[in-house]
């Protein structure tokens, strides 16, 4: 599990390799992950756009940006969460994601929270 906190608000990824929907001998990878997002601060917080910089095995980036996540702005609560399921295929075994969530506090102020640098790898770890 990755794990990074701004402002208050935890951005914990558990990020997992999906053999059944994944063809290597195609080149073709696919990995699932789970993304939590606690609010731990005082105020609301409404998570309006994602911005995804997602790494190949050989240094090949990719950049994503857009509203929401998941087709949702979700409002998180003091003390609450949002969790939403995801996924990414790749044409490497391994690779990494990284980025950030632009959300407004209860006072209308804007920010990023940073989503934690998480690796994706074909690979089970024990």
């Amino acid at each position: 599990m990755y794990v990074e906190e701004t402002k208050g608000i935890q951005i914990s990824v558990q990020p997992a390799y999906i053999p059944e929907k994944s063809s290597p001998e195609q080149s073709y990878y696919f990995f699932a992950y789970k993304v939590t997002i606690k609010n731990l601060g005082t105020t609301v917080a409404r998570l309006t756009d994602r911005h995804w910089i997602i790494t190949d095995g050989h240094g090949k980036v990719e950049e994503v940006k857009g509203p929401g996540v998941v087709g949702e702005t979700p409002v998180i609560n003091p003390g609450e969460e949002f969790e939403y399921v995801s996924a990414c295929p790749l044409t490497t075994p391994t690779g990494n994601m990284r980025g950030s969530y632009t959300m407004v506090n209860g006072e209308g102020q804007l920010f990023n929270a940073v989503v934690p640098l998480f690796f994706l790898r074909t690979e089970i770890f024990h």
